[in-house]
């Protein structure tokens, strides 16, 4: 019987047969019945609705960089790296359509050359784009919204393999479908919100974690975008591959200590010297890491920031000292995404990671009860401890959002086990 249903699905919409998949990390895998590698809407319009026929969960991959199970499935397993590109541009309004598979860094270069940039972004640029922004992705920025606030329109396949076009005439249905975890439908196109081109002028230095914290306030007040890791051991910067800072540190410490980056928008022509640099905005943005570490990130109500740092600082360097990943900070502005970790909440977002091969769950856990004091929400990419009971604490529109998922996927083919336990 299986062997018939194979050759149905295969032969109907060119899906294959499935296997082993694991993402970027490792530390996410599971064994797929189905895969499917679309090349346009249509043959993903009818590759789920095969799949829905058969009774076949469906997810999409993306580039594989969630550090959680939201894209894990035993059923249809989808990737859109086939559907790249930029499907139409209108220079007037300054808005980018773009096929959902195209990575942040193909649509970085094509905007350059068309005289825009994205308003902002993250500092990991391979991506998917509909993968990195429907789970919360964002950048750095006191006044700048993650990465999903930037989607003025998308196109969702639905379970019937139909299109629902989703823009600004329905306000409800864009927010709650910028940061939907892929519960609403398959996204084939998106339609971005860009800008003008723009330089980057990014500075770097090092300084002491109360010299940080000194400086905070105005720092962020002050620049476009600023963020640090604070790094509580000389070997803690090389987790992440980040540069000796030394040359232009304000402190002779290595240890205890604050990386820190400020980036303003600049009219001056490319340049670079030392740790000062000058380059189109999405050259500046990313950072290059080595995927060794399991990565957990909350967006903390940004009264909070500073104190919740400190706690979370304290706990590495007292009950857990061999955990020696930075704590990465970084400020986004709230937005009005139903299920967004920023729903109406300006915030910073702090990051601590495990290292694979270790039992690094107990210290993730002990940063997780720290962090939930502040009423704090997850990335929905990275690892967090969330119950359906706290999502329905902490989004105040959850209810509006699960209901709406139920009415579009009544059979709950796009969720999974895990997403299952938090939204069904």
């Amino acid at each position: 019987m299986d062997s018939g249903i194979g050759k149905s699905l295969e032969s109907e919409s060119g899906l294959s047969a499935g296997g082993h998949w694991r993402n970027w990390v490792g530390n996410q895998s599971c064994i797929v019945r189905r895969r499917g590698a679309p090349t346009s809407e249509a043959e993903l319009s009818q590759m789920v609705a095969t799949a829905a026929g058969e009774g076949l969960a469906v997810r999409c991959a993306g580039s594989g960089h969630s550090f959680t199970p939201v894209a894990l499935t035993s059923g249809l397993h989808l990737t859109l790296s086939g559907m790249q590109g930029v499907t139409g541009i209108d220079h007037e309004r300054k808005r980018v359509s773009v096929s959902a598979g195209t990575t942040i860094n193909t649509l970085g270069k094509i905007l350059k050359q068309n005289g825009l940039s994205l308003i902002n972004q993250g500092d990991i640029d391979s991506q998917a784009l509909a993968g990195a922004l429907t789970t919360g992705t964002h950048g750095t920025g006191a006044a700048l919204g993650n990465m999903a606030s930037q989607i003025v329109g998308m196109r969702l396949v639905q379970p019937d393999g139909s299109i629902l076009v989703v823009d600004e005439r329905d306000p409800d249905l864009l927010n709650a479908a910028r940061v939907s975890v892929g519960m609403l439908g398959v996204i084939s196109e998106i339609t971005l919100q860009a800008m003008d081109s723009y330089n980057l002028h990014e500075k770097l230095w090092r300084c002491t974690f109360e010299e940080c914290m000194e400086q905070h306030d105005d720092l962020a007040a002050s620049h476009r975008h600023f963020g640090f890791f604070w790094c509580p051991v000389p070997e803690s910067r090389h987790c992440y591959c980040l540069p000796d800072t030394a040359s232009v540190s304000t402190t002779d410490r290595l240890h205890d200590v604050c990386e820190m980056k400020v980036i303003d928008i600049t009219d001056q022509p490319a340049m670079e010297r030392g740790f000062e640099k000058i380059a189109y905005s999405s050259e500046i943005y990313p950072i290059e890491y080595v995927p060794n570490f399991h990565e957990l990130e909350y967006a903390v109500p940004v009264r909070y920031g500073k104190e919740a740092c400190r706690q979370v600082r304290e706990l590495m360097l007292t009950k857990h000292p061999t955990c020696i990943y930075p704590i990465e900070y970084r400020f986004t502005a709230g937005d009005p995404g139903w299920i967004s970790p920023f729903f109406e909440q300006d915030s910073i977002t702090l990051s601590v990671s495990g290292e694979p091969g270790t039992d690094y769950w107990t210290y993730l856990k002990d940063v997780d009860d720290i962090l939930r004091q502040f009423g704090s929400r997850p990335h929905w990419g990275k690892l967090h401890f969330l119950t359906a009971e706290d999502v329905t604490t902490l989004y105040p529109r959850a209810a509006d959002f699960k209901a709406l998922r139920e009415k579009l996927d009544p059979a709950g083919i796009f969720l999974n086990d895990h997403l299952r336990q938090l939204f069904a």
